[in-house]
């Protein structure tokens, strides 16, 4: 029961997010794909507001990234991975540095990378999800709509990482609702 009323009330947030912008994703991937899209980033944005700001250059290891690493990659590269690999764009990374950055900027930081792919969500052309491209780290051919997963993956995997991080330090991460 707490499942359904969860997935109930996750839709109906989706559908107030949609009618709050009051215009409509021009494909059938991007309808059944944003609300998705909208409830990672939130998620996302949990994780980051839940470590205090005194805790965000917590490192594990030294091989580790530190938590504000772990948030600044994620925000970066949203747009970055969505730009290369849903639009075909040449783009050449130019990380920001989180240790010069406080976790409000950071938190900007992942508001701008989501803002960036939400938009794009809402544009793209089915023409364009059709095309394919070639995933850089394991030279695989996909579907441009496929990659918007491979942008979610990669934040996902970074966001559990940062998960651990709350953890450790004995936060209490936020619940996982989807």
């Amino acid at each position: 029961m707490k499942n359904i009323i969860c997935t109930s009330v996750t839709l109906l947030v989706a559908v107030v997010i949609l009618a709050q912008n009051k215009r409509e994703p021009k494909t059938a991937f991007a309808k059944m794909y944003l609300p998705v899209w909208m409830e990672a980033q939130k998620h996302c944005l949990e994780v980051a507001n839940a470590m205090p700001e005194e805790l965000y250059t917590y490192q594990p290891t030294t091989e580790s990234k530190t938590f504000a690493e772990q948030m600044v990659h994620i925000g970066y590269t949203i747009e970055l991975l969505t730009k290369r690999y849903v639009q075909g764009m040449e783009v050449k990374p130019n990380t920001p540095d989180a240790s010069k950055m406080s976790k409000t900027e950071i938190i900007q930081l992942l508001k701008r990378g989501f803002s960036y792919t939400t938009e794009v969500i809402y544009d793209i052309e089915q023409s364009k999800l059709d095309e394919t491209c070639v995933m850089y780290h394991s030279g695989n051919t996909v579907s441009r709509a496929f990659a918007f997963f491979y942008v979610q993956d990669h934040l996902t995997n970074h966001r559990a990482k940062a998960n651990l991080y709350l953890r450790m330090n004995r936060i209490e991460p936020p619940a996982y609702t989807w």
